[in-house]
């Protein structure tokens, strides 16, 4: 009897041994989730928008041609006028006080008639300095027209960036409502400005133009294209604190992403072009989970973003 309880006992005490082992540690995941993407081979630009403003170079201010009363006013501001169209009529004073004694004595003299002043362009009346029934000397100053022959986009660029702006060339001019217009390159003003140290630039609107005066409007001015290129999303693409050297992320199995360093070439707001080393359609670059990691790191797939 006693050595049956012995043994049961000493059975309890390995049962209760064996159950206060310690369970193995379970290995901890250390793989980094990622999303990938695959080179992109459609043509790449890098452009920049650049501030214009619409206005009109030539501004005709004309004169009165006598001295004497303004006998009438033809135009008000902002009505357009043609070359020709009479704009004033002016009487003077020797007309007022003596024209019709001196046609009734000879009517064919023609004394009495007012003088008329005609407008020397086309344009928009923007100033109008006199009204009906004033005495104006010759020379006085009545009216000033924009001449619409004139207007244009007057485009203030970066001399750095001059070559990229040659005579004749073509460029969109963009407005704030969302619409474009075309505009070609006309002449360079002889002067830069000390401060800012653009030069002005005008632009001469193709077709019709509907463009109020002193808007301000947006030129692209395209810095570089290339339509044979290999470019990876911007955020595939990783640089040191100075941005002198560049590498991406990519996969060379499955579950393991190594340091490529890269020489990236044209860049714009979303893509950067990948000048070295060659790579292909086949090649998995890591696109998110890439921030602060090693040179070889263990990923985790969570979606592939390929093209």
């Amino acid at each position: 009897m006693t050595k049956s309880i012995l043994f049961f006992a000493v059975i309890s005490l390995l049962l209760i041994s064996c159950n206060g082992k310690n369970e193995p540690e379970k290995e901890i995941d250390a793989s980094v989730p990622v999303t990938l993407t695959s080179i992109d081979t459609s043509a790449i630009e890098s452009f920049v928008d650049l501030n214009a403003t619409a206005t009109y170079l030539v501004k005709n201010v004309i004169k009165a041609n006598a001295t004497g009363y303004l006998n009438s006013v033809n135009v008000a501001v902002n009505d357009y006028v043609s070359n020709g169209k009479v704009l004033f009529s002016i009487k003077t004073r020797e007309a007022k006080v003596l024209g019709n004694t001196i046609n009734k004595i000879d009517p064919s003299l023609n004394f009495g008639n007012a003088i008329q002043v005609r407008s020397n362009t086309n344009g928009y009346i923007t100033f109008i300095n006199v009204q009906q029934g004033d005495y104006v000397q010759d020379g006085d100053q009545l009216v000033t027209i924009n001449d619409a022959n004139s207007f244009a986009i007057v485009l203030s660029l970066p001399y750095e960036l001059k070559k990229q702006v040659p005579i004749g060339k073509i460029f969109s001019v963009f407005m704030p409502d969302g619409t474009s217009v075309k505009a070609k390159v006309q002449k360079f003003m002889p002067t830069v400005d000390v401060t800012s140290q653009t030069q002005s630039v005008i632009l001469k609107i193709i077709g019709k133009q509907d463009i109020p005066e002193n808007l301000i409007v947006k030129v692209r001015i395209e810095k570089a294209s290339s339509s044979k290129n290999i470019s990876l999303p911007k955020a595939a693409v990783l640089s040191d604190e100075t941005e002198t050297n560049f590498w991406i992320m990519k996969m060379i199995n499955n579950n393991t992403a190594i340091k490529i360093p890269i020489k990236k070439g044209i860049e714009t707001e979303d893509k950067v072009e990948i000048l070295s080393p060659n790579l292909t359609r086949k090649d998995k670059i890591v696109l998110t989970g890439n921030y602060g990691v090693g040179d070889t790191i263990k990923v985790k797939i969570v979606k592939n973003e390929s093209r």
